[in-house]
């Protein structure tokens, strides 16, 4: 029953190779049972979409004449990182422009931020790049100014340091005001819950203990081809799990990289949130190769198997007492309303899951095409669970 990668590939190679998308392996597995699909299957293909903080981008702005040693740089007015070489700049997602009056008039817009300069930037749009230095023998400019685009550019990575959670909050709020938060508007008293996460499509649920992604793992990132490049920051797998190995907290994380030529803005969008500020809603997805019955097992797990934890956002939350109100199924979440201390509330994700179905449905095309291989992880995934045996 067992399968390698190298095996799986050689069937994609020869249009061979059988794959489904995790939805598909539900009704599968329901109807032909582990074992069988297990046989059949070679790879099951995963997607989330929605904000992911902790993104940005890396740019090689290439030399100007005469030469510059950059030492602050500005994108349509979004500051950049620029302590890193001469002409290299980092710019992050949450970065504002400076112009950008924040949360002075409460609550604030955001309207343009890092991952709207990123998107524009995908999306083939000249942006405005201004730069400033010092000055040395060597590097003797000291003001650089001009549109740039893609094309203009030495190199553009996409370099994500926590993408695709695995498993997440659903915020509400028990105070009597309404509050602003990453999670987006929640009104007072219970009066909704807000949740970000596909679920039953989500690539980290569906191999909830590292099992095949790894670093290196070759991704849809953005709608283009990226690779993990190593767990995420807050990556914390010591968390409580269901009996079937699926976390029910927030849990494991990545870090991805890909270069943002080959990336489309319907899959890495700018993304402003109330009284909050700016981010970047990033699309991935995650070939799952079927190497054996327990990878199936866990890619079926279906939302009314995956539970969240539900967090006040008033006090828990930005105090951090680690207080949980409950846990409630990825079943209910989408069902509208969940039940939060007898009171019934309803329920909006900030995620897209039909976005999601895109990325899984696309990245099957792929593969099925042969356009994309999967790639032997050079090492797993920090997991305290599968190193303490949990199946």
């Amino acid at each position: 029953m067992a399968k390698t990668i190298a095996e799986i590939n050689e069937r994609i190679k020869k249009g061979e190779a059988v794959v489904v998308t995790a939805e598909e392996i539900i009704d599968l597995v329901e109807e032909k049972g582990v074992e069988e699909a297990a046989r059949t299957v070679d790879v099951v293909t995963t997607g989330t979409f929605g904000p992911m903080c902790s993104s940005g981008a890396f740019i090689n702005l290439g030399h100007a004449q005469p030469r510059i040693k950059i030492q602050r740089a500005w994108l349509n007015e979004v500051p950049t990182y620029c302590g890193i070489a001469a002409v290299d700049i980092y710019i992050g997602a949450t970065e504002m422009a400076e112009h950008d009056p924040l949360n002075e008039v409460f609550p604030g817009e955001f309207r343009y931020g890092g991952g709207h300069v990123i998107e524009d930037l995908v999306a083939g749009r000249k942006v405005r790049l201004r730069a400033e230095a010092y000055g040395t023998d060597c590097y003797p400019n000291r003001r650089w100014e001009r549109e740039i685009t893609l094309d203009d550019v030495k190199e553009a990575w996409l370099f994500n340091p926590r993408n695709a959670y695995q498993n997440y909050n659903v915020a509400v709020n028990l105070s009597d005001r309404v509050i602003y938060t990453y999670m987006g508007v929640l009104r007072p008293n219970l009066g909704n819950a807000n949740y970000c996460s596909a679920g039953q499509l989500s690539p980290l649920l569906k191999d909830p203990l590292f099992r095949t992604i790894g670093i290196g793992t070759r991704i849809f990132l953005g709608g283009g081809v990226g690779y993990v490049a190593w767990h995420g920051t807050q990556h914390n797998t010591d968390v409580p799990r269901a009996a079937n190995g699926a976390p029910t907290r927030p849990a494991g994380t990545i870090a991805v990289i890909g270069d943002l030529r080959g990336m489309n803005p319907r899959y890495l969008t700018g993304y402003s949130i109330l009284g909050y500020g700016a981010t970047l809603a990033v699309g991935i997805g995650i070939p799952i190769p079927v190497l054996d019955e327990e990878v199936v097992r866990h890619a079926a797990l279906r939302d009314a198997d995956l539970k969240a934890p539900v967090v006040d956002y008033s006090v828990d939350y930005p105090q951090g007492t680690g207080r949980v109100l409950g846990e409630v199924t990825y079943a209910e979440l989408k069902s509208g309303r969940i039940v939060v201390e007898g009171k019934e509330v309803p329920t909006a994700p900030l995620s897209s899951y039909s976005r999601a179905r895109e990325i899984a449905e696309t990245l099957k095309s792929w593969i099925r095409e042969g356009r994309f291989l999967l790639s032997e992880p050079v090492d797993l995934l920090p997991c305290a669970a599968r190193d303490k045996g949990v199946s």
